[in-house]
C-alpha cells in the first residue's frame, strides 16, 4: 500500500502553500492526503482545561476546514483525511512523518533582511525525520519550472538521495540536474594525469567523470528521464541554491546521526534549507 503525503497545517499562508504542493503530490503518486494539525503546546504543560482543549479542538478544525478547501480547489479528486495531534510541534509532526511519502510543511519566514525563510519547527522536524520532508515557501513557484536538482556527494553517494531525486523527476516529467560542488586546494596537487599543477578545467572535467559514473545506474534504471550533469567550484550550499533559483523541486540529503543525542542538521542542509527559494526536498539517509 503507498505510503500517504502528509502535509502539516497551521492556518498560515505558507501551510497553504504547502497543502497545495501536496494535493498535486498525492495525485501525482496516486494516494490520498492526510492534513495534520498539531495542537502545540510546551513539552511541561499538561493537559490544560477543558475549556482550553475544547478551544483548541475548535481551532483545529477551523484550521483543517481552511486547508482542505484550498486542497480541494486544486485537486478536487484527491482523498483527503484530516487528523488533529498534541504537540510540541516539531516532535508532533516529526512523528507523523513516520509513515509519511513525503511529510510536506510551509517554509516559515523570519523577515526579510535576515534573509532566513525556516523556522525552528520546520528545522526542528527535518532534524528528527526519518522519512522524506518537503519544505515548501508562499512564492514557491510552479510545476512551470523545469528541473528537478539534486546535490550529489561523489566521494560518498548516497542511494537513497538518487532515488528520492530520479523518482521525483519521473513524476514531474522534469529534466533532472544533478550537481557536484567541488573546491580548488590551495597549493599545486597531482593532476588527473600525473604530476604537475592541476588547471581549473583539468579538475572540473575529473570530477565531472566522477559523477557521471555515480549516475550511470540510475540512468539505467530510469532512461526516460533526461538528465544533465554539471559540476561547479565553490562551496556545496552556494553552487545548490544558485542552480535551483529556477527549479521546481531542489533535493538534498540529510545524514541521520549515529548515535542519538540533540536532532540537527549539517552545516549545508541547514544553509540550504535556510534560503532556498523552491520546494525544498530533504531526504534522511545513515
Amino acid at each position: 500500500m503507498e505510503s500517504p503525503v502528509v502535509v502539516g497545517v497551521d492556518g498560515s499562508a505558507e501551510s497553504l502553500a504547502a497543502a497545495e504542493w501536496a494535493a498535486r503530490e498525492a495525485a501525482r503518486r496516486g494516494t490520498g492526503l492526510r492534513l495534520l494539525h498539531v495542537r502545540g503546546r510546551h513539552p511541561r504543560q499538561g493537559g490544560g482545561t477543558d475549556a482550553a482543549r475544547a478551544a483548541g479542538h475548535r481551532l483545529a478544525l477551523r484550521v483543517l476546514e481552511r486547508a482542505a478547501e484550498r486542497v480541494h480547489a486544486v485537486r478536487p479528486d484527491v482523498r483527503v483525511h484530516e487528523v488533529q495531534a498534541e504537540g510540541p510541534a516539531a516532535v508532533g509532526l516529526a512523528r507523523a512523518a513516520g509513515d509519511a511519502d513525503p511529510l510536506v510543511l510551509g517554509s516559515r519566514g523570519l523577515g526579510r533582511a535576515a534573509g532566513l525563510l525556516a523556522g525552528s519547527v520546520p528545522l526542528g522536524v527535518v532534524a528528527r525525520a526519518t522519512r522524506p520532508v518537503v519544505l515548501v515557501r508562499t512564492d514557491a513557484g510552479g510545476d512551470a519550472r523545469r528541473d528537478v536538482v539534486v546535490g550529489v556527494d561523489v566521494v560518498e553517494p548516497c542511494d537513497e538521495v538518487l532515488a528520492y531525486a530520479f523518482e521525483a523527476a519521473r513524476r514531474h516529467r522534469a529534466r533532472l540536474r544533478a550537481l557536484h560542488a567541488w573546491r580548488a586546494p590551495d597549493r599545486l596537487t597531482l593532476g588527473a594525469s600525473g604530476a604537475g599543477p592541476a588547471g581549473g578545467q583539468e579538475r572540473a572535467e575529473e570530477w565531472l567523470r566522477f559523477l557521471s559514473a555515480v549516475l550511470q545506474v540510475w540512468r539505467d534504471k530510469y532512461p526516460d528521464v533526461e538528465v544533465l550533469e554539471t559540476v561547479a567550484e565553490g562551496k556545496p550550499a552556494g553552487a545548490l541554491l544558485k542552480a535551483a533559483s529556477e527549479a521546481r523541486l531542489l533535493v538534498v540529503g540529510h545524514r541521520m546521526p549515529g548515535r542519538p543525542g540533540l536532532p540537527r542538521t549539517g552545516p549545508v542542509t541547514h544553509a540550504v534549507i535556510q534560503q532556498a527559494r523552491c520546494p525544498l526536498a530533504v531526504v534522511p539517509h545513515v
